[in-house]
């Protein structure tokens, strides 16, 4: 009787839980850093439009025009403002969904550029910067409270420093916009 009894639940584990041939990927969560490629700093506006016809128009001052467009991916629908100069860009800044999960997107950043060059946190949120990023200037925010979230994705030229000061950042720090 007791190794019938054993028999069955070894069976039953068997049947309805195999780990070993078990796929495990994270829920609705495929996204990838691809998909900011076309707004890289030094891209054309017109290659932009081909890809995202839909671009709003936010703010034009002399020759730098500011736009913004949302990037959808399966359920995920979120706001990327980009600026341009000359019909280049200049920079780009995504605000991503806070859904996201910080340490797959955190980790791609990290196989795709290396180790950051300069972190820093207050109170839960993350600064992460890479200051040269195949020639850019990535900053990457995240926070934590029960679970860890990206916050924002920045991403500037290096080259010409006088376009920092000009940065949607330090707009949107100077409430510029």
């Amino acid at each position: 009787m007791f190794k019938k009894t054993i028999l069955s639940i070894v069976l039953t584990f068997q049947i309805f839980v195999n780990t070993a041939k078990a796929l495990v990927e994270e829920p609705n969560y495929n996204f990838t850093f691809d998909k900011f490629e076309v707004f890289n700093p030094g891209k054309e506006l017109s290659d932009i439009k081909k890809t995202y016809p839909n671009l709003k128009l936010i703010n034009k001052s002399g020759s730098t025009e500011l736009y913004e467009v949302d990037i959808i991916h399966q359920r995920y629908k979120f706001p990327l403002y980009f600026q341009i100069k000359d019909q280049k860009v200049i920079d780009y800044f995504a605000r991503l969904p806070n859904y996201f999960i910080h340490d797959t997107f955190h980790q791609s950043l990290i196989n795709r550029f290396g180790k950051q060059n300069k972190f820093y946190n207050k109170n839960s949120t993350s600064f992460y910067l890479w200051t040269n990023a195949n020639g850019n200037i990535v900053t990457y925010s995240g926070a934590c409270t029960i679970t860890c979230f990206p916050i924002f994705v920045h991403v500037i030229s290096n080259k010409d420093q006088t376009l920092l000061k000009e940065s949607l950042i330090e707009k949107f720090k100077k409430n510029q916009l």
